[in-house]
């Protein structure tokens, strides 16, 4: 579509349409997700007699396919494109996460025979089976499905969302703009609480599964009728395409570049450049300090502090409340390249290093937890929105220095990356608080499993500078790849 500037134009604002988007599916990802985290213990594990260990077997699996599924999901949205990809992707996940909801008539049906029953009469059916040993494995195999299409279906979302930005936002607002959709993952942690067991409690955990699954469906209309690339996008005016292409302008004076082509790129390829390394060990050295304090820190009041989930659930709301400050670090990189003149990735890199300091905070939080709960609580706030700032200019160093054929691809690279990270210290965490409280170890002054949290505190404090320096070594300046 062509499209030309008229003499004093206004800019359309579309792009942030597309951003708001963006952000419900993102909140939309992590309720999915956080269903079964909400019901199991209250309403799934008496029907089915799970204990912690069938609990814990199904969420490690689940972490795992997502880490995988996230090399090969970049891959797919790049084959695809953006608007075909991100479809299936909500589509899988949003079927994978009703699937969960029939696991009940299924194990009644494979243990017993009764197949055509309802929600509420296979529940009836699997209270006359003797053999609840059969009712156990089964019905954790068939979560274990369930999950297994949820992640994969989940894995295709940052890929594509970090496409979207990148097709919609010059590359100084790709931060602020990753950011905004990003913090659909706080607001999905702060909804879920408060809506999820009220729908368990209300209709029955399988219809909040359903409820919450068919979010996607409904998001899957609005995509289709309102995504089209900014090129095409009717609701895109000249003035807008021209904001959002200002960096073909740019990119075109450095030395050597070679116009973007759409020959589809070889997935081994992505692996020679420094630029894959540097996003991927970044990735690898932090995803895993954010899951340990969204999977940790119940835990961590409860073992420290003695709190119950319903003492817990405030200072927890409080903690997701101050992640959303996260949302300067999309606008911080923005500033640099305005008002100091840096390019891009010179700007981002410069907010990333300030953001990584921040964690260095967690060092205290054990010490400080002998005052007040809440400062360790505010402390572990502080860095999970220090995470997320992170965490929305780690993505788009992608979009920096990548071809936009390119960056679903590396972003899935990054994401196994990531994803192994994570299984690495949450696995690692949950060992050394074991040994810690068993032997009463000592370390530091602290004992007991205060002894194990202030060494896994301490490690996420100093990750991220780590992660920072690496990267910054690999790619010391602004370096766009063009061959590809």
């Amino acid at each position: 579509m062509s499209k030309e500037v008229t003499s004093n134009q206004k800019s359309s604002k579309y792009r942030w349409t597309i951003c708001s988007l963006l952000f419900f599916a993102t909140t939309i990802n992590y309720l999915d997700r956080q269903v079964l985290s909400l019901t199991w213990k209250d309403f799934i594990a008496p029907e089915f007699h799970w204990t912690n260990n069938d609990y814990g077997n199904i969420t490690a699996l689940f972490s795992i396919f997502y880490a995988v599924s996230m090399l090969f999901a970049g891959r797919f949205v790049d084959w695809l494109d953006t608007k075909k990809g991100f479809l299936w992707a909500i589509g899988v996940w949003s079927v994978g996460a009703c699937l969960h909801a029939f696991c009940g008539i299924a194990t009644s049906g494979i243990v017993a025979g009764e197949w055509f029953v309802g929600f509420e009469s296979s529940k009836e059916v699997l209270k006359t089976i003797n053999d609840t040993g059969m009712v156990i494995n089964v019905s954790v195999t068939l979560f274990i499905f369930s999950r297994f299409v949820l992640a994969v279906g989940e894995a295709g979302n940052f890929p594509a969302a970090i496409k979207t930005t990148a097709e919609y936002f010059p590359k100084k607002d790709r931060a602020l703009s990753t950011s905004i959709f990003n913090a659909g993952a706080t607001v999905g942690a702060l909804a879920a609480p408060i809506s999820i067991p009220f729908i368990a409690k209300s209709f029955g955990w399988e219809m909040a599964f359903i409820i919450i699954g068919a979010l996607g469906f409904i998001w899957m209309g609005f995509w289709v009728f309102m995504y089209e690339k900014p090129e095409k996008n009717s609701r895109v005016n000249a003035a807008e395409l021209a904001y959002i292409q200002q960096d073909m302008i740019a990119d075109s004076q450095i030395e050597g570049y070679v116009p973007e082509t759409t020959t589809k790129i070889s997935f081994i390829d992505c692996f020679k450049y420094k630029q894959t390394w540097a996003f991927a060990f970044g990735k690898f050295m932090t995803d895993g300090v954010w899951w340990f304090f969204l999977f940790w820190t119940p835990a961590y009041l409860s073992s420290v502090y003695k709190m119950d989930s319903a003492e817990a659930a405030f200072p927890l709301f409080v903690l997701y409340i101050i992640t959303l400050l996260s949302i300067i670090g999309g606008w911080l990189p923005t500033y640099f390249v305005d008002k100091k003149g840096m390019n891009p990735y010179e700007g981002r890199m410069r907010a990333m290093l300030i953001f990584a300091f921040f964690p260095l905070l967690a060092l205290v939080a054990q010490p400080l937890g002998s005052i007040s709960y809440w400062l360790p609580v505010i402390i572990i706030g502080i860095a999970g929105a220090a995470h997320q700032a992170w965490s929305a200019n780690i993505f788009t160093t992608v979009g920096d220095m990548f071809p936009k054929k390119a960056i679903a691809t590396i972003t899935g690279i990054g994401g196994l990356a990531g994803g192994i990270g994570s299984t690495v210290i949450n696995k690692g965490s949950g060992l050394l608080f074991d040994y810690s409280e068993k032997s009463e170890m000592v370390f530091m002054g602290f004992k007991g499993i205060e002894a194990g949290y202030f060494i896994i505190f301490s490690i996420c404090a100093v990750a991220y500078l780590i992660g920072w320096t690496v990267m910054k070594s690999l790619v010391p300046k602004y370096a766009p790849i063009t061959d590809l």
